[in-house]
């Protein structure tokens, strides 16, 4: 007997609009072919996959029921929007996804009308909401505003700021809190407990189970009845919630599965709702693969992988990963001294303390996505006695920039801070690159600033770091794999402010801060084939500078080239400051500095965002051989 299959929905549909009309049952099947779409898409290009998996069902029904572009969805985060690209317009470009010149892997107001606001980071959707809702009511932008947040995100201060303000203006407003008790790590804190009561309970669980099929089989007029009844025996369950305290209407928990259900709640709520709403929907990340919904992380983020088995298609690496040599470094003086410990804000995975968390528990500390009290937190821990080590990505700790200045550094309180991502960081693009740490670090009073040439640095400067008591300290290191140099096993602090010499040469000087370091010594090799032998040194400090080393530099050279992995402001710009005071300049000195562009640096891999940023050797030697005025075949201009 042969079995008809339906015909397949998902190659209908460009814009959402191509599901007016579109039958209840029809919209099931499109979000089971979305789905499939989806694991086949990031199997090919790798990406974020169980955040998208989980809001299949809720991606459709908002799409079906608003009126997008005109309405406008707003994704927290935005790493769950591959579902969302799919159906608005841009399914025959999803395997361009995280790549140079393709698809952002995140929202992007620039990509496409149906990407209302931009995000990457967390807990920005209510606000951005918000916004669009007071534009409307003010004359701009018509429409409704939706705002899709995950639980993690929720747990975060930005979004209460925003939960609290809507509440006060009372202006139409749909948040759907996506609960799937699962971020990038399981959440943590008071909010995560909070929320599983709400939906955990026995008698609600089963009110819930009985309501949903013995109500269809009363007569009409008791139908109505007892769906009252149920929501009053629900309240009373539950006992009411934070966010009608907060002046939010609240419906929930809902399954954020169930087509039926989304569909039911989203439609009454676009005809009802008159202020701010919160749905609670429950979903599960990874939904629907079995291989993300058995995974730690849930498929949070995932290289090409074989759809069948869904292993993962990695390159076999020789050297170890940055942020591995920093955590095994970290457990190293950890063993030593009781006082050290570790806070991370929700990337325990991410920036290696969860190896540290596995061996000492109870000085090891994940905040959750909240990275300002994550610093506020560590000064505390320092003003207590203890040697914090706050680990955050280079782009999530400008979220606690404010922290770092008013409750670190002006009290000159020595907690560590571990920069992860440092510099341009790959398939992610312009939203998690580290480009302004060092800027925005290095101008502080009091606070030391270091980067890693490779990994032995590294190594050399966690020590460093534990052992600096005095004043805030800072070392920066990037995404990926050290280059294979050995790591020390009884590595000494190094001199605070003490830069070291690589190769000595006449001429030109190239004093590198950071990993560009293997770059310039790759451009000293091509440069001594045309008979230029360049003097490299690693600056190893952007703050304090190592005047003796490089006022010897301007001294002993014609030329002085600053190379860094970071934006204008930062290395060269003290280094310029420091020449100027000194009156280097009137003496003849030729000073280049290369640092990142003025512009934001899309997706491609890095090594092809450095050469966007025109960072890699053969921009090194083309900007030596133009400060000496020397053309390509070795004459002077």
């Amino acid at each position: 007997m042969n079995v008809s299959r339906p015909t397949p929905l998902l190659d209908q549909i460009n814009v959402p609009a191509d599901m007016d009309g579109f039958t209840d049952a029809q919209l099931r099947q499109v979000a089971d072919e979305l789905r499939q779409e989806t694991i086949d898409v990031v199997s090919e290009t790798g990406g974020h996959l169980g955040a998208g998996l989980g809001v299949v069902e809720l991606t459709v029904a908002l799409h079906s029921v608003f009126e997008t572009p005109r309405d406008k969805i707003i994704w927290d985060v935005s790493h769950q929007c591959y579902p969302h690209k799919i159906l608005t317009g841009r399914r025959d470009r999803m395997r361009t996804l995280r790549q140079k010149d393709g698809l952002s892997g995140f929202t992007k107001r620039s990509e496409s009308p149906f990407d209302p606001f931009g995000a990457a980071h967390s807990s920005t959707s209510i606000s951005a909401a918000l916004g669009f809702a007071v534009a409307r009511d003010l004359g701009g932008d018509p429409g409704d505003a939706i705002a899709v947040i995950g639980d993690g995100s929720i747990s975060a201060g930005m979004a209460y700021e925003a939960l609290n303000n809507a509440g006060h203006l009372k202006k139409r407003l749909i948040v759907i809190l996506n609960d799937n008790e699962m971020s990038i790590a399981p959440p943590v804190g008071a909010m995560s407990s909070y929320l599983s009561r709400l939906y955990a309970g026995a008698p609600f669980q089963e009110l819930k189970s009985a309501a949903k099929g013995a109500v269809s089989l009363l007569p009409e007029p008791f139908q109505e009845g007892a769906r009252r009844a149920k929501e009053m025996l629900k309240g009373m369950t539950v006992g009411g919630t934070l966010f009608e305290e907060l002046g939010f209407s609240y419906i929930g928990p809902i399954d954020g599965h169930d087509m039926d259900d989304l569909l039911a709640v989203l439609r009454t709520v676009k005809t009802r709702a008159t202020g701010p709403i919160l749905i609670h929907a429950i979903t599960k990340k990874g939904k629907g693969y079995a291989p993300a919904e058995a995974a730690d992380d849930k498929g949070h983020a995932t290289a090409k992988f074989d759809v069948i088995t869904g292993k993962q298609k990695k390159s076999p690496s020789n050297a170890p990963s940055y942020t591995s040599v920093f955590a095994e470094s970290l457990l190293d003086v950890a063993a030593k001294d009781d006082k050290v410990v570790a806070v991370t804000a929700a990337m325990p995975d991410g920036t290696g303390l969860s190896r540290f968390m596995d061996r000492y528990s109870s000085r090891c500390f994940d905040v959750g996505i909240a990275e300002q009290h994550a610093v506020t937190f560590a000064a505390g821990l320092a003003a207590g006695g203890m040697k914090p080590f706050c680990a955050i990505y280079s782009t999530f700790l400008q979220r606690g920039y404010d922290q770092v200045v008013h409750d670190v550094a002006l009290q000159r309180l020595p907690v560590r801070f571990a920069i992860d991502r440092a510099g341009l960081v790959g398939a992610d693009g312009a939203t998690h690159a580290g480009s302004f740490d060092v800027g925005f670090m290095a101008n502080l009073p009091g606070m030391v600033v270091m980067a890693a040439a490779d990994e032995a640095e590294l190594v050399r400067m966690v020590v460093t770091a534990a052992a600096h008591d005095d004043g805030p300290i800072a070392f920066r290191f990037p995404r990926g794999e050290g280059v294979g140099v050995d790591i020390p096993t009884d590595a000494e602090p190094l001199e605070i402010g003490k830069g070291r010499m690589i190769r000595d040469g006449k001429g030109v000087a190239i004093l590198s801060f950071g990993t560009r370091l293997q770059e310039v010594e790759a451009a000293s090799e091509a440069l001594m084939a045309k008979g230029i032998t360049p003097t490299i040194a690693d600056a190893r400090f952007a703050k304090p500078l190592d005047r003796d080393m490089i006022l010897k530099l301007a001294a002993e050279h014609d030329a002085l080239i600053t190379v860094e992995e970071g934006a204008v402001g930062g290395f060269g710009s003290h280094v310029a400051q420091l020449l100027a005071d000194e009156g280097v300049f009137d003496h003849g000195l030729k000073f280049r500095s290369m640092v990142l562009p003025d512009t934001f640096i899309d997706q491609a891999n890095p090594r092809d965002m450095y050469q966007i940023a025109g960072m890699n050797a053969d921009d090194i030697e083309r900007k030596v051989l133009d400060v000496l005025g020397v053309d390509v075949i070795g004459q002077r201009a």
